[in-house]
């Protein structure tokens, strides 16, 4: 089934302060909004989470990683993941139990998604977690993939807009791992990859407004996620256009 979050709606009701920043959710529970005593979802299924974090000024994350598969995706500010820079648009893949970072925010400030698509209990840190990293290694590959800055169409240029684009910005691999960008004009629809081929996508829509078969017109920096056994999904711009990122997870073996 298709999951959708509009950004206005989740802004406005699950925007909270938290000592790791603002920390908004869009799609499913993480540790900031499990009920105490609450069972957290089991980590061999598709779960799909999505929250936005905000970061001020020079704030520092230290070097961590994740026991689920993860994508950022940068869409105000700025500043350094690990060795790369980040802005709006920049998307950070890494596989569980990899770890990156730091992160450091620059003079504006930075804000993020974070996208899974299963259950993640939260940052185990360096250096006190090593040990754990290291006997994950032999049952986990580390993989990291980068793309962007991809500054986003602005109201004029998606305007301007006459056909669908689509291309690759992460190049798909053997077991799933892609990400593609597509601009497409006012009322133009595109259809995205199969999602059978991945472990479930997470659409974001960059710049414009878009909507998905039966459901209202989304904002700006709303998402959608498509499990793996749904349809391809099909995005219709709206009125002004859109700036859409697809990014799919690899397949995993799920009991």
């Amino acid at each position: 089934m298709i999951v959708t979050a509009d950004s206005i709606v989740a802004h406005q009701s699950n925007r909270r302060r938290t000592p790791n920043g603002w920390i908004t959710s869009y799609i499913g529970k993480n540790r900031n909004t499990l009920k105490e005593g609450e069972a957290p979802p089991a980590d061999d299924v598709v779960y799909p989470m999505a929250f936005l974090v905000e970061k001020d000024a020079g704030a520092l994350v230290k070097p961590h990683f994740h026991s689920a598969d993860q994508y950022q995706v940068v869409v105000q500010g700025g500043g350094r993941l690990g060795i790369h820079d980040i802005g709006t648009i920049a998307v950070h893949y890494t596989d569980a139990w990899s770890a990156y970072g730091p992160i450091i925010a620059a003079d504006e400030g930075v804000s993020w998604f974070t996208l899974r698509n299963t259950w993640d209990p939260g940052a185990r840190y360096m250096p006190a977690q090593r040990q754990a990293l290291r006997e994950a290694r032999a049952r986990f590959q580390h993989r990291e993939a980068t793309c962007g800055p991809m500054p986003p169409l602005s109201n004029t240029e998606l305007k301007a807009l006459t056909s669908v684009t689509g291309a690759a910005v992460i190049e798909e691999t053997k077991d799933g791992l892609g990400t593609w960008r597509y601009t497409v004009p006012a009322g133009s629809s595109v259809t995205g990859p199969d999602p059978m081929t991945g472990g479930g996508q997470f659409w974001l829509i960059a710049s414009g407004s878009a909507s998905v078969p039966g459901g209202s017109l989304l904002p700006l920096n709303s998402c959608v996620f498509v499990a793996p056994d749904d349809a391809a999904a099909l995005i219709t711009a709206g009125p002004n256009g859109a700036d859409l990122v697809c990014m799919q997870f690899p397949k995993r073996a799920r009991d």
